[in-house]
């Protein structure tokens, strides 16, 4: 019956805009990147993009009401969304691989955590982005070392006028609000690009079809808080049309609550937890200089710091801690490095860029009442990727890269002596290559094949980490590897209507896998995975007629632990699909409709699964006045009770409304 009400709504959207008139070309093409900050683009050259299918840009993210960067990557084909329920963050896979090995960076800047690899993307807001971009398997080797499964950067902005705003405040479902306003200035060669923003929430509204249990009564979500804010400004200089210099400096402060588990798995328990600051500082420097008319160095220096505390309570009063199981855990990381760029037009047919990447992480953790143990690790990258043009329709794109890791310190606390030593000393080494080759028979059109050799080293965590003493830790853990092949083929098939489609098939070997019992009921993390991961992604931009857009993305992906078949990947559904429709009525009016359908997933390695849900979000804009809009919108519009993650049911009905100005 619910279907039914899904296909009657996609029904009355047709119905409805069908005889509009449609403008809003950018949803559909994607094509609006001018105020992208091109310095913290990182692409592979010749590799052209026919399509945007792996770029979300801030108009698209807008429209469809991402507010943060986990959101808003969902809407790429091959991209999942999932939670981590029990510490309530937003992460995603892609193709299956997950943050640790397609890791995060601001503007070609790494900024995951350095104890685990991983980092919370509710945290990151998407207002002051122009883009989102994601690489998948066969990505530039420019990026550096651990990307194992690709990458994931976030490009600011950079402005074109002598003044540019847009901004937004509304109001949120569970007494929640965002506040955000973008600033720029372009002077020639000097520019300027600010933000500030806030996103504040209460709690959110649950499903009226969620049943009761015991930590949770229905309607607002126990413990589900958050509140992040965010800062950022960019200062550029631009002597001439050929070298830019820009200082950029982003403080993030954050605060959530984790609402407790509420499924039917006896296995899982009820966690009290609060993190009274999750907060984030970056400082980041980034040059291009023409050396010659043909060859240019791109310099990135940066400078990151994270501090977080986790306070885990005895009950869901969250105010004694008198429990074993309850603690406070301070997280002090920082990140300083940078890189080299060198690029260089040999000839027409051939074009060069070699890399070199430093990078030292260095985590401090301790919980309250005991001394502070510190990780420090040195990695290093060397690369060099060609485009080797055969004519004007075939280009060869190799690539190959050095990295090593070397641990500086690592040291162990022995809570019954109250005592601090050092751990093993470790160092590891991994190369990477990778090959493709690209034909454009016409240009609109581009069909390629890509082999990719990729790898990813341990984590603090994967290899110290006692995991509340259910392990052994394995200093000597070396790096994962996975071998990507993959076939794609792009077109585009008029100004407005665009499609494409890829196969590909990734072996993973050495995966680092829980391995049972290496002492009495004690585990150990060891290079003895083998997985396969196969699958494809089609997404198909159309003008149904000269008055309505719309769009289709599905993604297949199957994953295989060929090791130990027993033990389930989690988080990712096999199936997923997004359809979305829009148009604009009497010029002042765009509606907008998605769907999304994700088949069920399994949430534990043992086989517990989130069932497959179809979530249907509405929304609509009203242009009052040249700068000014208002717009509102219902996601979840028939108050599904689904999950991401089993027993952390996602928000039932909710709404929006935004006042919005902008010039751009």
């Amino acid at each position: 019956m619910q279907h039914r009400v899904y296909v009657s709504f996609l029904s009355l959207l047709v119905s409805v805009t069908a005889f509009s008139p449609s403008v809003f070309a950018q949803l559909a093409t994607g094509t609006d990147s001018s105020r992208t900050f091109r310095l913290g683009e990182v692409t592979v050259l010749g590799r052209r993009s026919l399509d945007s299918t792996n770029t979300a840009l801030s108009q698209q993210i807008e429209a469809f009401n991402r507010l943060d960067v986990g959101r808003a990557l969902n809407l790429l084909p091959g991209v999942t969304l999932s939670n981590v329920g029990a510490r309530n963050e937003s992460m995603v896979y892609v193709r299956g691989f997950d943050l640790r090995q397609v890791p995060v960076f601001i503007d070609g800047i790494p900024v995951y955590v350095p104890y685990d690899g991983y980092v919370d993307l509710g945290r990151f807001t998407t207002f002051d982005l122009a883009e989102v971009n994601v690489s998948k398997g066969f990505s530039s080797v420019t990026y550096g070392p651990n990307t194992l499964g690709g990458a994931i950067n976030l490009v600011s902005r950079r402005p074109q006028k002598k003044l540019e705003f847009d901004g937004r405040a509304g109001f949120l479902s569970g007494q929640g609000h965002r506040l955000n306003l973008n600033l720029g200035s372009n002077l020639g060669k000097f520019y300027v690009q600010g933000s500030a923003s806030q996103l504040k929430q209460q709690t959110f509204p649950l499903s009226e079809d969620f049943v009761p249990q015991t930590q949770e009564d229905g309607g607002n979500r126990e413990n589900s808080y958050r509140n992040d804010r965010k800062y950022s400004l960019k200062v550029g200089f631009t002597p001439n049309a050929m070298d830019e210099y820009t200082l950029s400096y982003i403080n993030q402060q954050g605060t959530k609550g984790t609402p407790p588990y509420v499924g039917a798995d006896s296995r899982q328990v009820a966690r009290f937890w609060q993190w009274p600051y999750w907060n984030k500082e970056s400082w980041y420097f980034i040059s291009r200089t023409a050396l010659t008319a043909s060859s240019y160095l791109k310099v990135r220096l940066f400078y990151d710091k994270f501090k977080n505390l986790l306070s885990a309570f005895d009950n869901n009063t969250y105010t004694t801690q008198q429990r074993g199981s309850s603690f406070n855990s301070y997280y002090n990381d920082d990140t300083q490095g940078g890189s080299l760029e060198y690029g260089n037009r040999l000839a027409t047919s051939h074009n060069l860029k070699a890399s070199f990447h430093y990078k030292q992480d260095r985590h401090r953790e301790n919980n309250a009442g005991e001394p502070v143990r510190t990780f420090i690790d040195q990695t290093l990258s060397a690369g060099v990727e060609e485009v080797w043009a055969a004519g004007k329709r075939v280009s060869l794109v190799p690539g190959i890269s050095y990295n090593r890791r070397q641990s500086l310190r690592a040291q162990n606390y022995e809570s019954s002596t109250k005592t601090i030593s050092a751990f093993p000393g470790n160092n590891s080494d991994a190369l990477n290559a990778q090959v493709g080759l690209f034909y454009n028979p016409s240009q609109q059109r581009q069909l390629s094949l890509t082999v990719a050799r990729k790898t990813r080293f341990a984590t603090v965590k994967d290899r110290y980490s006692y995991r509340m003493g259910a392990a052994i830790p394995n200093p000597d853990l070396k790096a994962e590897s996975a071998l990507h092949l993959e076939a794609a083929y792009a077109d585009q098939l008029s100004p407005l209507v665009s499609l494409q489609a890829s196969a590909y098939y990734s072996r993973l070997r050495d995966a680092i896998q829980q391995v049972n019992n290496v002492q009495p009921g004690i585990y150990q993390f060891q290079n003895t995975g083998q997985a396969e991961f196969y699958g494809g992604d089609v997404s198909l931009k159309i003008p149904v007629s000269t008055m309505f857009q719309a769009g289709v993305q599905y993604s297949y992906i199957h994953r295989q632990n060929l090791s130990n078949p027993d033990l389930k990947f989690v988080d990712v559904p096999d199936h997923k699909l997004f359809v979305y429709a829009q148009a604009q009525l009497l010029r002042r009016v765009v509606l907008l409709g998605n769907v999304e359908y994700d088949s069920d997933r399994y949430s534990t390695s043992y086989g517990t699964q989130a069932a497959s849900f179809m979530v249907v979000n509405a929304k609509a804009s009203v242009r009052l006045h040249r700068y000014v809009s208002l717009e509102g919108g219902v996601n979840n519009l028939f108050d599904r009770n689904y999950a991401l993650a089993e027993g952390f049911p996602e928000p039932g009905r909710n709404f929006f409304v935004n006042l919005a100005i902008s010039n751009l």
